[in-house]
């Protein structure tokens, strides 16, 4: 049975119709995470067409792999893990397609740096914290963009990353540790 409205459904009820065929269970699926979506990748990727492309295809590889969803965690942890696998390998592919082109014939590399296209002299708090998270290292800066900016808890952002919990509890510790660093440079 197709609904006019799905606002006030539960997400096991969005899933069933949106698995159903109907595609504004689905759509409402999109309109309540999707900021949590645009969040996490823009935490990953910074504000680039790259995370708007990463963020739209982590809505089709949920509808793809819906049927999969067991329903033994939340569905925005699912979504959540989905946008962090998409966003992690983003940035494996970067790094691959770097360095096939920085390499220099006595084993030199060539320094690749981020133009800093802001100009003014005052600068948005938030965007001093995004070019910082976007020079850490990308184990450090999604945990960081999960218990910070997203507000996981630790045990929520273990589950959703396949970590033991003391693994993420150090690696936040050293991010906030690398964070602080960047920041006094910055």
């Amino acid at each position: 049975m197709i609904k006019e409205s799905y606002k006030e459904t539960d997400e096991r009820e969005l899933v069933k119709a949106s698995l159903d065929g109907d595609k504004k269970a689905f759509g409402e699926i999109v309109n309540l995470y999707q900021k949590m979506v645009a969040r996490t990748v823009k935490g990953m990727l910074g504000d680039s067409v790259f995370a708007e492309d990463i963020g739209q295809e982590v809505f089709i590889k949920l509808y793809h792999s819906l049927s999969e969803f067991r329903g033994e965690a939340k569905l925005s942890t699912y979504i959540q893990k989905i946008a962090v696998n998409l966003s992690l390998n983003e940035i494996k592919r970067r790094k691959r397609f770097f360095s096939m082109f920085s390499q220099r014939g006595n084993n030199e590399m060539y320094e690749f740096e981020i133009p800093d296209y802001d100009t003014e002299e005052r600068k948005d708090a938030s965007e001093i914290v995004n070019k910082a998270l976007l020079a850490m290292s990308p184990k450090f800066r999604i945990i960081l963009t999960m218990r910070m900016l997203q507000g996981y808890s630790t045990k929520e952002t273990a589950e959703i990353l396949d970590l033991p919990l003391g693994t993420v509890l150090s690696r936040l510790s050293r991010a906030q540790e690398e964070l602080r660093i960047i920041l006094k440079k910055i």
